[in-house]
């Protein structure tokens, strides 16, 4: 009998959700998808679109949108089908594009050893590869069906893949809230890590089912009819515990008939009220376990997890593992922040509050993204702000805030609002006074005082943990910087003038004054002011550009570098790039060939932007004898920068995953990665940052240690 599955079982179970154009575009990317896979077939014997449409399956019974499950289909046509990026993008767009070349990226990835700290780091590549979250839907399904069928593979790559699987896969999908897909993937994991102990655990389980489904059952007969004679609107679910469940409680160690909870039963109920209520029923006909109470729809949990949670003594004395929740609880509970993605209904307040939070945090680590200057920093903060360890705290209206553990008031205060951060001047935790610093723990209740007149303090950001709190005082404090260098560029100049008898109106006529701006891309005289005030150029250098002998600016920056009567020692001097004695220069390094402290290096002066600093070898500046200065590097500078490599290997297998564990051996921050295929040899193109020549060069001297490297440079 073939029980593979088909299209339409995919479009039967999507039709409710989506409209009929919807599900044409699905079909088109499914058939685009059959045609790439014609012809291969996987281990399982199956051919290999079965896979793409049991993940699009899988991902149906979470509810996410048309585009997801598009994603889903096309996830293997780069990495198995041979389908170009360009191909892709002209025939369903950029933004299924992308997707999908995550997917492929992030499916190159493998975890190299059973080190804790090689998962926590492959979890936050992983998170920071997934621009879009559902990527990690997608991977998390994709995951999930290649363990249902990964007895496939020889034993050692099961025990290689279930292990990346707890460690990687597993904590993302609990802080997804992913119930259903975490459930099953940690019963497959032990499965295959542990099948001693999972076989001994279904045997013993097996050997009472029928037993325990006949108590469940009078259990749910028992409940129902309470309910019903109160006229309570409510459905119920009832199943015994999962495997990998029970196997926690006993390698705690507890004994099997120590396991209270084996027996479970779920009531859905329309309303939040009748949560409570239908709790009150059950405990006046069953007694409760003490201590076994859990309200987590006032506290929900840190993934948004919502139910009431009770032990009792039910049927035959047996003890029963009670949960009462909402519908959208539900939903919630089984398919987590997937969810929401098309959600449509109103939910609760508190699920609203939280979702949004959960939305705000990961608009403030893009912001801040836009502004930092490393991928892996952009993982890290994720790894942070979303999938660390959370905690919840309430403002004293009782509102639930959701914060990354050891955050701090100043963390709280700018989780409420940018103004609220900005004008705090204290906090009150608990009915006590503490420090802005003071770590903020579960269940805590923070009321945050302020001043209207008070402003942030730097010192904040030694103990604030939250990105959107950095990201917040540091802009506060750009701004204010800005205005204080304007001012102070406006007095400079004043007094410059007054000093060589010069009138204002004169030295910025509108003509001169437009010719000014646009020979150094400026928008206006606040910007010259800013120039002067924090010391990019001098009033002295402004007034000269107006003068009529000394019109072009490149010949100014010319005569004003190539006075070298006075050179400062280079401990004065706050640039990595030293220029003579200057430090109101503008410098910065080439982007053609990006420099790397210890390079030889010269510069080049450019119209309106200062000097740009190349390789001395580079060839876009061989030929411009005319503009070219000396320049060295600051010893004293401890910056990184940016550079291009590329390693060329044998085309015989993937092998991102060892480039990128050499890296992380060698302390190296890999930025970008790409890949081209030639028909005797893959090139990988990294764009790195480095503190200086020597470090990059070991690091290309380690790389010939990977027995597959032909051949590796710098770009």
């Amino acid at each position: 009998m073939n029980t593979e599955p088909k299209l339409e079982d995919l479009l039967e179970k999507l039709r409710p959700n989506l409209s009929e154009k919807d599900l044409e575009d699905i079909k088109k990317s499914y058939l685009f998808a059959y045609e790439k896979h014609k012809g291969n077939y996987r281990l399982t014997k199956e051919p290999y679109i079965t896979h793409p449409l049991n993940v699009a399956l899988i991902l149906s019974d979470l509810n996410v949108d048309k585009t997801t499950i598009m994603g889903a289909l096309l996830h293997e046509v780069i990495n198995n089908a041979e389908t170009t990026e360009e191909e892709l993008e002209q025939t369903f767009g950029h933004e299924i594009t992308c997707i999908v070349k995550s997917i492929s990226t992030i499916n190159k990835l493998e975890l190299p050893d059973d080190k804790e700290s090689s998962a926590i780091y492959l979890r936050k590549v992983l998170v920071g590869l997934a621009e879009d979250v559902r990527v990690l839907f997608i991977k998390l399904a994709d995951r999930l069906h290649n363990m249902r069928t990964i007895w496939a593979v020889n034993p050692e790559k099961q025990k290689k893949k279930a292990n990346e699987t707890m460690n990687v896969l597993i904590p993302i999908a609990h802080r997804l809230g992913i119930y259903s897909i975490k459930s099953e993937l940690e019963d497959l994991c032990l499965k295959y890590l542990k099948p001693d102990v999972y076989e001994d655990i279904l045997k013993q389980l097996d050997a009472t089912i029928p037993e325990l489904e006949d108590v469940l059952e009078a259990m749910q007969d028992s409940i129902s009819e309470i309910l019903m004679e109160h006229g309570i609107k409510f459905q119920i679910k009832s199943r015994v515990k999962s495997v990998y469940s029970i196997y926690k409680k006993l390698s705690k160690g507890k004994k099997w008939n120590e396991i209270y909870d084996i027996l479970a039963l779920r009531v859905i109920v329309e309303k939040e009220s009748d949560c409570y209520l239908t709790i009150g029923l059950i405990h006046s006909k069953f007694h409760p376990l003490p201590k076994r109470f859990k309200d987590y729809i006032a506290m929900p949990k840190e993934n948004m997890y919502q139910s009431l949670h009770t032990g009792v003594f039910g049927i035959d004395g047996k003890i029963f593992e009670i949960q009462v929740r909402t519908h959208e609880m539900d939903e919630i509970a089984e398919k987590g922040i997937a969810s929401h993605w098309s959600y449509k209904e109103q939910g609760t307040k508190k699920i609203q509050n939280i979702m949004e939070q959960k939305l705000e945090i990961f608009r403030n680590i893009i912001d801040s993204y836009k502004e930092t200057t490393s991928d892996l920093d952009f993982a890290a903060n994720v790894n942070a702000d979303i999938l660390g360890d959370l905690i919840y705290v309430f403002t004293p209206r009782g509102d639930v805030v959701e914060l990354p553990k050891g955050s701090t008031p100043i963390d709280f205060a700018y989780r409420i609002h940018s103004k609220v951060g900005d004008t705090t001047v204290g906090a009150i935790v608990n009915d006590e006074i503490v420090p802005l610093s003071y770590e903020l723990h579960d269940n805590d209740v923070i009321k945050i005082n302020t001043n209207k007149n008070s402003t942030p303090s730097k010192e904040w950001l030694d103990f604030v943990k939250t990105t959107a709190a950095k990201s917040k005082i540091k802009s506060y404090f750009s701004k204010q910087d800005r205005t204080d260098y304007i001012l102070n560029g406006k007095n400079i100049l004043d007094r410059e003038l007054r000093k060589q008898k010069l009138s204002f109106n004169e030295v910025f006529s509108e003509e001169k004054l437009a010719k000014i701006l646009k020979d150094l891309k400026m928008q206006d005289i606040e910007d010259i002011y800013l120039a002067i005030g924090s010391f990019r150029y001098t009033a002295n250098y402004i007034i000269r550009l107006t003068t009529e002998e000394k019109q072009n600016v490149t010949d100014a920056l010319i005569e004003k570098v190539s006075n070298k009567n006075k050179v400062l020692p280079k401990t004065n001097n706050k640039n990595d790039i030293i220029v003579g004695e200057y430090n109101d220069i503008l410098v910065t390094l080439a982007k053609c060939c990006k420099p790397v402290k210890g390079d030889n290096i010269i510069g080049y002066i450019t119209k309106g932007e200062g000097i740009t600093v190349h390789k001395a070898d580079c060839p876009n500046v061989l030929d411009k004898t005319e503009r070219l200065i000396a320049v060295s590097w600051n010893d004293n500078g401890d910056n990184e920068y940016y550079t291009d490599i590329f390693i060329e290997t044998l085309n015989d297998k993937n092998y991102v995953t060892d480039i990128i564990n050499k890296a992380s051996t060698k302390n190296i921050n890999v930025v970008a990665l790409t890949t081209t295929d030639n028909a005797e040899e893959t090139i990988y193109n990294l764009t790195i940052k480095v503190k200086n020549v020597t470090i990059l060069n070991d690091f290309l001297d380690s790389l010939y240690s990977l027995g597959f490297v032909k051949k590796v440079g710098k770009k």
